[in-house]
């Protein structure tokens, strides 16, 4: 009910107030990093089957609009807390996403012959399985000369991540010496039958992609997670389409390696 003992400018000074706020740069950049912190990497996930949060996402974003406001964030991050408490019951909590690529492998895979690429490949993934097994990881798919592979315990993901680079650079075939370059990002990604889809996924296959030959990348989801004293982690300068800006990217190292 309008309060009609107020000067009759009142309510449109108030109004313009509001849309200035609603629409401030400074307000909507900071709601926007308030969604970063909160699960999901700041993203609000669209799974295509009908779920209530997907309905309720999609009717906030048309209301909205797409113009950035205070309003929208705010109820996107509403949104995006719900998928994260969601996803969590669906995944038994967060999962620290691996994806690991042979460098070098497609080049050398040409001259090698179908022999060759099949044996080293048979080696890598036997190796594969019984590293990740052995650190209580699962395989989740193979990816011509990588695999995907999900761990419910960050600690092991990363210990997992060093034994296997390890273990690669003993195989050794017609001159080839492969070298393994790891990714790993912590989140709340959404289970798909034995699959795991979403922007976590993403960014953990675009940190593998930014690694060198023998190195292992986290992101810093995976270090807060962790036991940081284990390790010894060295910031690296990363960007890559479809992650946020400001993600922080550290190789790490288990100590007992140095």
């Amino acid at each position: 009910m309008i309060d009609e003992s107020r000067p009759a400018g009142f309510w449109g000074r108030t109004g313009d107030r509001v849309r200035q706020v609603n629409q401030s740069r400074r307000v909507v950049g900071a709601l926007r990093g308030v969604r970063r912190m909160l699960p999901g990497s700041g993203e609000v996930a669209f799974s295509g089957d009908g779920t209530p949060s997907d309905r309720v996402a999609r009717l906030m974003l048309q209301v909205a609009g797409d113009r950035p406001s205070a309003v929208r964030e705010l109820g996107l991050a509403t949104v995006q807390a719900w998928q994260a408490l969601t996803n969590k019951g669906a995944s038994d909590g967060a999962v620290t996403i691996m994806f690991t690529d042979l460098v070098g492998f497609s080049s050398w895979a040409l001259r090698a012959g179908d022999d060759q690429v099949l044996r080293l490949l048979r080696e890598f993934f036997d190796v594969t399985d019984d590293v990740v097994e052995g650190y209580g990881g699962v395989v989740v798919k193979s990816l011509g000369d990588g695999v995907m592979v999900a761990f419910s315990d960050v600690d092991k993901a990363i210990e997992a991540a060093s034994a296997l680079g390890s273990a690669v650079s003993a195989l050794h075939h017609d001159g080839y010496r492969p070298a393994l370059r790891v990714g790993l990002h912590r989140g709340w990604p959404r289970k798909v039958g034995k699959d795991y889809i979403g922007v976590d996924v993403n960014i953990a296959a675009r940190v593998a992609d930014a690694a060198g030959g023998g190195e292992v990348l986290v992101t810093e989801q995976v270090l807060e997670a962790a036991d940081r004293g284990r390790y010894v982690a060295r910031s690296r300068r990363f960007r890559a389409k479809g992650t946020p800006k400001d993600l922080a990217v550290y190789a790490v190292v288990p100590r007992h390696e140095r």
